[in-house]
């Protein structure tokens, strides 16, 4: 495999992985949303999620040539194989850390799928066509409750700021770059997401205005999601996602 295949094939694996598990995680709120209406809306956004996880993971193996299915690149992999931001694979705590992490991811995903679909690949530029209508839609939601969350009750307030404390470090590997992808965005394929930052920080400020919150401190940043460095959590995501496969392999519905 040349050098730009195998960055193509890494890259939507990542890509595919941060989806995935984000959308693992949402989908774990199906019958504990806070009201029924919640309910419903948190359990589609996770199916948006890893409906991207499948056309990304479907364009991997497609890359790699090697017969793999989208199903073996999801649940048949090793722990340190995945390269998911780390941001993605957390608990969801309670309501507000888990919407706290939704704005963030949401604010990132409108900014990346909007400069993903001027990419040179028709296939990566298809995909976000789609996408960037998921994630308006998600990012609609998002700060409309953190905005509630923030802006409502003492203990909604204290909630909201706590999440955003404990999770604003994270964001720092959503814009660092690894060297086969900056070889992408060379070649016009891949989103130079090191550029996005300052859109990103300007949105979140705004938002966490509008809520009366302040901005937490960036004096932290953790990272090594993309390269397969990993949180305990994902350990314990991963055998729950993975068991079926793993028991019954090769089964399909």
């Amino acid at each position: 495999m040349d050098a730009q295949r195998e960055a193509l094939l890494n890259y939507c694996i990542a890509l595919g992985d941060d989806s995935l598990m984000l959308g693992h995680r949402l989908s774990e709120w199906c019958s504990n949303g806070p009201f029924l209406e919640e309910d419903l809306a948190l359990t589609n956004v996770a199916l948006d999620f890893i409906g991207r996880a499948r056309m990304f993971y479907g364009y991997a193996a497609e890359a790699e040539g090697r017969g793999r299915s989208e199903d073996e690149l999801a649940y048949l992999r090793d722990c340190r194989e995945y390269r998911n931001f780390l941001l993605n694979e957390l608990p969801n705590g309670d309501f507000a850390f888990t919407m706290a992490r939704q704005l963030m991811v949401d604010v990132f995903d409108v900014g990346f799928f909007t400069a993903l679909m001027h990419s040179s690949d028709q296939t990566l530029a298809a995909i976000a066509a789609k996408a960037i209508k998921e994630s308006r839609y998600h990012l609609r939601r998002s700060e409309d409750w953190i905005r509630r969350l923030g802006d409502g009750t003492e203990e909604s307030h204290e909630r909201t700021r706590s999440a955003f404390n404990q999770l604003w470090g994270y964001a720092a590997e959503m814009f660092e770059m690894a060297d086969d992808e900056k070889k992408l965005v060379q070649s016009g394929i891949a989103v130079d997401r090191h550029a996005l930052k300052a859109d990103w920080t300007a949105t979140m400020h705004a938002v966490l205005k509008q809520a009366t919150l302040d901005i937490p401190a960036g004096d932290w940043a953790i990272g090594g999601g993309r390269e397969g460095i990993h949180t305990e959590h994902l350990g314990y995501l991963l055998a729950e996602l993975q068991f079926l496969q793993r028991a019954y392999p090769g089964q399909q519905w």
